[in-house]
This record gives C-alpha cells, structure tokens and sequence, in this order.
C-alpha cells in the first residue's frame, strides 16, 4: 500500500496541488485572496455546501494558515527558489540521458524515460514549461542549482550525495544485481561467484555502480566503460562476462536484449531507493516536490508511468 499524504488538507481534498503551490508563491494575504478567488471558481474544494457559510470561512483561513505556515517553516532564510520557478515559467531538469528505463536522449535530442515523464507532469501541476538540461553522473552536484532546479533520472540516496543537495521523498525501492549473457546465468548468482580472478565486470563509472563495484569487488577485473548506452552490448559480444547495476535496469534491459539474463531480482545485492535531487537551497522546492509525489501516488499517476517503463508498479 503507498503511503498517504502527510498532510491532511491535501489528503483529503481540501486543497489540490495547484492552490498549494499558489499559497507557498504568494504567501500572505496576498496567497489569502488568490486561494479563496480561485475557491470560487471551484478550482479549491470545499466542505459540504449545506454547511454554513461561517464554518466554510472558519474552515478556509485554517486551511490557508496552515499550508503558508508549512511552506515558510520551509523558507526562514529568505528563499524564494519556487516563486522564481513560477516567475520564470520555466522549471529546468537536470537529467543524465544514459540510464533506461529512467531517463534517455536520443540521437536526435529526444527524450524519454519513467523520469522524463514524471518530470513533464511536474511541469504541468507547477504551470511552467519544462526544460530538460543535459549532464553527467560526475557533474550532475555541480549543475544542480547553477543549470537546473531539479535532477531526475534513477538518482540513488547516498549519503555523499546528501552533503551537497536535498533529496526528495523517495518514489521507488531498488537493489544491486547481476546481469549476464543468458548462457553464462548460471555461473553468476552471488558476490562470491562474481568476484573470482579472471570474470570481467563492466560497469559505468561515476556512478553507485562503480561505487558498489569497489566496495564488494577484490579479485575481479572491473572494466569502466563510459558509454551507458551501449555497455550491454559489451556483454553480448563477450568483451565482458557480467555488470552489476539496479535491478530495475536489469529489468529493462532484458526486454530488450534476450540474450542477457538477469540474475535474483528478488533476492539483491543490497536494498537502495531512488529519490530526485534539490539544490541545498531550496528547501520550499523540496517540499513542493514532496506533496507532489504524493498526489501523483494517490491519484494514479506514477503507477501509470511506472507500468510503463517498468512494467508493474513499484513503489518506495
């Protein structure tokens, strides 16, 4: 079962995301008066209309107060990251391109994945255009809060990274697997078997794979291959015996390529979640993503896109 929404005026209709993001932009009496305009144009629900006027009013300045109160115990120092989103219409993404099913651009700057399209309905609820900005796995702290307000794309929670940016609530539960060819599945069903003299492993560098690589890995050659895109073909055509990725990578990539296999999904490596990265800053940014997430869980959205790209529902 997912989680519910933390706060209960959204959890149970008495604001939807929009008024939301007009309260924590305006604020104030000015936030006051754009919220109960917009609940007479039905865009706020409210109590029962048989309940007496008084009771609506009592009930909405509560509401109002309490969300501009959760949005500016977020922003004491002064921030303004979201009111300049909404100002500049625009929200820019960082995003990596390279790591399906989570996000991919193609030779032609197309792009797409799981996160790619939950950032396009970021987009929508916020009122901006979406601007997806092009990155790295090494540069993608750097970027963040300099070329994008956002970075999305299978980010892992780590702990290095959580010195340098805010993360999200988590959406999705993952783990470290083995990805072989289909032929050779066997000879791969844990560490142990993986780390012998001799088995090469691929992996992309930079990134948690790399950084599991050389936490677990002491008597297997590990390869660093930059191109993500085309590292599994590095094992379809024998110049490696085995990577070692997310398990929802795996999944993907088998559908594509038959001829690798993957190794114990249900049993990985380790336990990691995946989560979207906010500047340090931005903390009014962070809880906006937050309620978002939520609405989209509780409305259907996410497990619709995650059927999608991933073929089941999977949640944090």
């Amino acid at each position: 079962m997912r989680r519910r929404h933390k706060n209960p005026l959204l959890a149970h209709g008495l604001l939807n995301i929009s008024n939301y993001t007009q309260l924590c932009i305006e604020g104030g009496a000015a936030g006051i008066a754009a919220t109960m305009g917009s609940a007479n144009t039905g865009r706020m629900l409210l109590p029962s209309a048989q309940a007496p006027k008084r009771r609506h009013l009592a009930l909405l300045a509560v509401a109002v107060a309490v969300v501009i109160g959760s949005c500016r115990s977020e922003d004491q120092g002064g921030q303004d990251d979201l009111r300049r989103i909404s100002h500049a219409g625009v929200v820019r993404v960082c995003s990596t391109g390279d790591y399906l099913p989570f996000t991919y651009r193609d030779i032609r700057g197309q792009w797409s994945g799981l996160d790619i399209d939950m950032a396009a309905d970021m987009a929508r609820r916020l009122a901006v255009t979406l601007e997806i900005v092009a990155t790295t796995w090494s540069a993608v702290l750097q970027d963040l809060g300099k070329r994008c307000d956002v970075a999305m794309g299978g980010i892992t929670i780590t702990a290095d990274r959580a010195r340098d940016a805010l993360y999200s609530r988590p959406y999705l539960r993952d783990g470290k697997a083995a990805i072989a060819r289909c032929v050779d599945r066997s000879k791969y069903r844990s560490l142990n078997d993986i780390d012998r003299t001799g088995v090469r492993v691929i992996v992309n560098p930079d990134g948690t794979n790399a950084q599991f690589d050389r936490a677990n890995l002491q008597h297997a050659t590990v390869i660093d291959y930059p191109d993500n895109n085309t590292i599994f073909e590095q094992i379809i055509t024998g110049r490696a015996d085995v990577m070692i990725t997310d398990g929802s990578e795996i999944r993907y990539q088998t559908t594509q390529h038959p001829q690798l296999c993957a190794g114990d999904l249900d049993h990985p490596f380790n336990t990691i979640q995946k989560a979207y990265l906010i500047p340090l800053s931005a903390k009014q940014t962070q809880e906006w993503v937050n309620q978002w997430l939520t609405i989209a869980d509780n409305d259907g959205t996410y497990a619709a896109i995650s059927r999608k790209w991933l073929g089941r529902d999977v949640g944090p």
